[in-house]
């Protein structure tokens, strides 16, 4: 059974989704404010959060922050009751998942928490089958989705690992920014391109040693990025079959 938790200071609301929830057999905690949200998504063992982001105490956005700054990758499906851009590119770039504007119907809520599974379903099952990457000095642990460089232990959001391994994955391959915004966020956020350009700077100075030159991930001027495909690429399983 799926455990979710539902952040959402509109009783009322918070109900109807806990009902509908319910009739789709999943188990639903609900908080309603972010300090208690927060506890309970640091704390318990959940397979999405729903999050409000104007809540009392503490806001949906510091809270999302906060739970991927403790490296809790749980989806995160925000909703909110504003449409300014600003609140969408700030939740996308704090490692929420999906984006629900209020008033929305409950089918595309329904619908918005099915595709969430389907995703993490689909990662998993990619994740099987994966192997493990070695470039040069940088190592990938996909089953631990762990990055090190020169052993030592490279720190990276959800989103900024999946980036990476997109990339390293595919030496030489360009991935413009658009095919990159719908391979890792959806299709939905067409148009938030900028969203693409800040996770590859973030990415860049967690990994490169020069920014000005970097040596892994490249810029392909007018279309997008590549990973170098000079540096020597070995796939490796041993970690794996420890």
């Amino acid at each position: 059974m799926k455990n979710i938790l539902v952040i959402e200071d509109n009783d009322s609301l918070a109900d109807l989704l806990e009902i509908h929830l319910k009739d789709l057999d999943y188990s639903v905690v609900k908080a309603f404010d972010g300090e208690e949200g927060l506890r309970l998504a640091l704390t318990g063992d959940f397979d999405l959060i729903i999050l409000d982001i104007m809540l009392p105490k503490m806001d949906g956005l510091e809270v999302c922050k906060e739970v991927r700054k403790q490296e809790v990758y749980t989806p995160i499906l925000m909703l909110t009751s504003k449409s300014e851009e600003i609140d969408k590119v700030m939740g996308l770039e704090m490692g929420a998942d999906d984006y629900l504007t209020k008033p929305f119907s409950i089918r595309e809520f329904i619908a918005r928490v099915k595709a969430i599974f389907r995703r993490i379903n689909t990662i998993k099952k990619e994740i099987n089958n994966e192997k493990n990457i070695k470039i040069g000095e940088l190592n990938i642990d996909v089953s631990k989705r762990k990055v090190t460089i020169r052993g030592k232990e490279v720190e990276l959001t959800a989103k900024e690992f999946d980036l990476l391994y997109l990339l390293a994955s595919h030496p030489g391959k360009i991935y413009s920014r658009e095919q990159l915004l719908n391979l890792l966020w959806g299709y939905q956020y067409n148009g938030y391109e900028h969203t693409v350009n800040s996770h590859i700077n973030r990415l860049r100075s967690k990994i490169e040693d020069n920014l000005s030159k970097p040596k892994y991930i490249l810029t392909s001027w007018g279309v997008g990025y590549k990973f170098n495909e000079s540096e020597k690429l070995e796939y490796y399983e041993n970690e794996k079959q420890n």
